[in-house]
This record gives structure tokens, C-alpha cells and sequence, in this order.
């Protein structure tokens, strides 16, 4: 079992920055893929961000280059997303995620943390 907890999340001004971290419980977090995931209201989930057990590989949605970053820190069991220029619409629930199985799907999920971005 992992266990995901986010937090970091918060209401901030358009343009304003926010940094979200996510702890993992279990001692094999340095061998999980992570990512971030976002739902706005009456929207589906979207991917975010993600990167790779090591770190040495991130990804990112096209709407998010170049604003945020996607980091972890296997010490600390956590990953974090930091999210600068932020804007509206990006106002949504924000969820991280596990890959525990080698090339498996996203199987572990956070409960989420809010971001409200006002105008």
C-alpha cells in the first residue's frame, strides 16, 4: 500500500506562485514514477507533470512548460510541483500520483489539494 498526501495548495493571484508537495508513505518511493494531475470543476483529469523514479526524466503538458517544475526528493519520500505565473483557469483540485508497477498506469493517488488562482 502507498499513501499519498498532498499539500502546498492554496488561493493565490493570477501571475502568483505556489510550490505543492506530495509525501509518499512505503520504502520503495525512490522506485516510483510520480506525477501531478489536475481537475477543475466540471472539467476531466488532466495530466500535469510527471518524472521518473530517479528524477532524471519530467514531462510536462504543453499548457505548463516553462511555468512549472516537477521535482522529488527520494530522502524525503516526496515529490513537489512549483507553479509560477499561474492563471485562472488553472484553478482546480490538484492530485499526485504513483506508478508503482514497472510501465503500469498511474495506480496511486493522493486525495487532492486546492489551488484557487483569482483574477
Amino acid at each position: 500500500q502507498v499513501q499519498l498526501v498532498e499539500s502546498g495548495g492554496g488561493l493565490v493571484q493570477a501571475g502568483g506562485s505556489l510550490r505543492l508537495s506530495c509525501a509518499a508513505s512505503g520504502r520503495t518511493f525512490s522506485s516510483y514514477a510520480m506525477g501531478w494531475f489536475r481537475q477543475a470543476p466540471e472539467k476531466e483529469r488532466e495530466f500535469v507533470a510527471g518524472i521518473s523514479w530517479s528524477g532524471g526524466n519530467t514531462y510536462y503538458a504543453d499548457s505548463v512548460k516553462g511555468r512549472f517544475t516537477i521535482s522529488r526528493d527520494n530522502a524525503k519520500n516526496t515529490v513537489y510541483l512549483q507553479m509560477n505565473s499561474l492563471k485562472p483557469e488553472e484553478t482546480a483540485v490538484y492530485y499526485c500520483a504513483a506508478v508503482t508497477r514497472t510501465s503500469g498506469p498511474y495506480d496511486y493517488w493522493g486525495q487532492g489539494t486546492q489551488v484557487t488562482v483569482s483574477s
